[in-house]
């Protein structure tokens, strides 16, 4: 497993795009596989369950569909409920499609860009770069535990027709261990000590070591903390609660 520092602009997030859809991009993966992979940046906040007048948050979205609408003419998303549903999409129509009760999509369409949204959970990205597959997962504490990582996983291999080491994964930007404190009745569940305190809990080690346990070998981790880093980022926790969202986005462009 690789971790990017902050100054590696081979892997750590980079500035790219319009000013009206401020957002990272992961260069690597555009380099070497072709994929765009990123996600959006503050104060441009995305979140559709969110109390903020519905119009608002509905022009954001008309803004980020614009910007890659050239490039994927189709895009999928969902209301989230920090499950484990992963979905595998084939032959959308132009447009954009909203499921409910999803944490993740798959795809081996070019074209479709497929998007979650997070403040604090971790964005994972897969890929099968060989056979064109491609899975975004939302992995929050209930997510990683009951193994929505590994639902992501094997719909790559049924469909993608893929190894785990076939498959190259990047845990994006999210919480780090020393932001985010778990009671111990989360704690157990990973197996860390329990405590009468809080225990801090990192959940992309979790999932890099999860990873592994999958057969995933190339294995990259975002440096950026979005508690730490809340001038570019938004975090749930810390915020209280009141902050917004970003989108995670992951797609092949169309030919």
């Amino acid at each position: 497993m690789s971790v990017a520092t902050k100054g590696d602009k081979t892997l750590a997030e980079s500035p790219a795009g319009d000013a009206a859809v401020p957002r990272a991009e992961l260069a690597e993966w555009a380099d070497r596989y072709g994929l765009v992979a990123g996600v959006t940046l503050r104060p441009m906040s995305l979140g559709l369950w969110s109390d903020e007048p519905v119009g608002q948050v509905l022009s954001r979205w008309r803004a980020f569909r614009a910007a890659f609408a050239a490039r994927f003419p189709a895009l999928v998303l969902s209301h989230q409920v920090h499950g484990t549903a992963v979905q595998w999409h084939e032959t959308l129509p132009e447009g954009w499609l909203m499921l409910d009760g999803l944490d993740g999509h798959a795809t081996a369409d070019r074209g479709l860009l497929l998007t979650v949204t997070v403040a604090d959970c971790i964005p994972v990205y897969l890929a099968v770069p060989q056979k064109g597959a491609l899975a975004l997962l939302h992995a929050g504490w209930r997510g990683a535990a009951n193994g929505v990582l590994a639902r992501g996983v094997e719909l790559l291999k049924r469909h993608g027709f893929a190894k785990g080491t076939d498959i190259v994964m990047h845990c994006g930007v999210g919480i780090c261990g020393t932001c985010y404190e778990v009671g111990s009745e989360v704690a157990g569940q990973f197996g860390l000590p329990v405590s009468p305190g809080p225990v801090p809990l990192d959940l992309r080690a979790v999932l890099a070591r999860q990873a592994r346990e999958l057969g995933i070998e190339d294995v990259t981790v975002s440096p950026w903390c979005s508690a730490h880093d809340r001038d570019r980022f938004f975090s749930h926790r810390a915020s209280g609660g009141r902050d917004g969202r970003m989108v995670a986005y992951l797609g092949r462009p169309k030919t």
